[in-house]
């Protein structure tokens, strides 16, 4: 009853934006999608990318999130169900994924039909970010108590580098966790983000945003009104997993031994992402 209300409301919010904006024409307006790898910002760009129902005939909400985990179980989900949900979504939606970027999915989110984002960060500040989310902030999670039997921080942030390869719930290692996405970094159609660009460089990367929309779709307003309703949309307080918002944060946590086991578990990653220039760090 609640999923038909909730779907009610959404139409009705969808609607009264189309009357609104009903001198724009409104046939090319794709879906907007939010890909995030966990704890890389989803909810910031969530935010952001719903800016634009200020200024363009777009849900004023999200029409859905979908992981390809499922978070209570940690049950990974079937390929075909990420394709499903990906064929629910329509026009002027505004949806958010962690998506594994497979052959299938690239096919379907670089057509005509989205306008994809990619958000992500330092990996370091990732499995910290982990530690805290599992272990204080969401009681619900499948490694929630885990995590609480572990005697302290350190230990728990080595699970957050290793995984927990020796369990029934998949839970790989960090670069394990990320290789699934990085076809996203590969695809001209998916802007790709550094969550970091977005806390120390906003404007330029709010233009970046506004303007891989720009090319798919009319935006009648003048660029600052969409970025001052890009930047008004951003609201820490109203995420309910935002804990610090800084960048770096791994530096005050890792110690020497924590970063022998990334170098050991994640490779060249950091490399590929743009965050070293080599494993010097």
């Amino acid at each position: 009853m609640k999923s038909i209300l909730r779907s009610v409301i959404y139409q009705t919010e969808k609607i009264t934006q189309q009357i609104r904006f009903a001198s724009i024409a409104q046939s090319n307006y794709p879906v907007l999608l939010g890909i995030s790898f966990p704890k890389s910002g989803t909810h910031l760009l969530d935010q952001i990318l719903l800016g634009f129902s200020k200024v363009a005939p777009y849900s004023t909400r999200l029409h859905s999130f979908y992981a390809e985990y499922e978070g209570e179980s940690g049950i990974k989900r079937a390929p075909e169900q990420a394709l499903a949900w990906l064929d629910s979504l329509r026009p002027r939606d505004v949806a958010s994924a962690h998506l594994f970027a497979r052959a299938d999915v690239l096919a379907r989110v670089c057509s005509p039909a989205f306008v994809p984002y990619f958000i992500f960060r330092d990996p370091r500040d990732v499995v910290v970010s982990h530690v805290f989310y599992v272990t204080d902030m969401e009681a619900r999670h499948v490694h929630h108590a885990y995590y609480q039997s572990l005697p302290d921080f350190d230990s728990r942030l080595n699970a957050s580098i290793l995984g927990r390869p020796n369990t029934d719930v998949e839970f790989p290692n960090i670069a394990e966790r990320f290789a699934p996405y990085l076809d996203w970094l590969n695809r001209p159609e998916v802007l790709s983000i550094h969550f970091e660009d977005l806390i120390e460089d906003r404007a330029a990367t709010l233009i970046r945003i506004m303007e891989h929309l720009a090319k798919r779709a009319a935006l009648h307003a003048p660029a600052n009104r969409i970025l001052e309703a890009l930047e008004a949309s951003i609201n820490p307080n109203k995420s309910p997993t935002f804990r610090s918002g800084k960048t770096g944060e791994w530096k005050k946590h890792f110690a020497e031994a924590h970063k022998k086991i990334f170098k050991d578990a994640a490779g060249d990653l950091l490399i590929k992402l743009g965050y070293e220039k080599n494993n010097d760090w």
